[in-house]
C-alpha cells in the first residue's frame, strides 16, 4: 500500500504538483473577518483581473459609521481639478496643522 498525496485547487478542484500552484491571501472580503489563504494553480492566478493603481480611503460619516473605500486613482484625481495639490495642501492625520508654530504665542 502506498500513500499518495495530491494538492487539489481551492478554485477549480483540478490537481497538480506543487511546483504549480501559487497562495493567494484574500486580505479583505466583506464575508471574511480574517484573512484566508486559497492554494490555486499559477495558470489560474493569469484570470485574476487587476484594476490598477489603487487609492484606499477611510472615510468617516457624520454619524459615527466609519467604512472603507477602495477605487481607482484616476477616478479618485476627477473629484477635484488639481488633487495632487489638494492632497498636499491638506492636513495629516498625526501631528499639528500645516502653517501652525510651537509655542505657546507669547513674544
Amino acid at each position: 500500500m502506498a500513500i499518495v498525496s495530491r494538492k487539489v485547487s481551492d478554485l477549480s478542484g483540478q490537481d497538480g504538483a506543487d511546483h504549480e500552484f501559487a497562495t493567494v491571501v484574500v486580505r479583505q472580503h466583506p464575508e471574511l473577518d480574517q484573512p484566508k489563504a486559497l492554494d490555486v494553480l499559477a495558470a489560474e492566478v493569469e484570470g485574476f483581473k487587476e484594476i490598477g493603481d489603487l487609492v484606499v480611503l477611510e472615510v468617516s460619516l457624520p454619524t459615527g459609521h466609519t467604512k472603507n473605500v477602495a477605487m481607482k486613482l484616476a477616478d479618485f484625481n476627477k473629484l477635484a481639478p488639481d488633487m495632487a495639490k489638494v492632497l498636499n495642501e491638506a492636513r495629516g492625520t498625526r501631528g499639528r496643522v500645516p502653517g501652525t508654530r510651537v509655542g505657546n504665542g507669547n513674544g
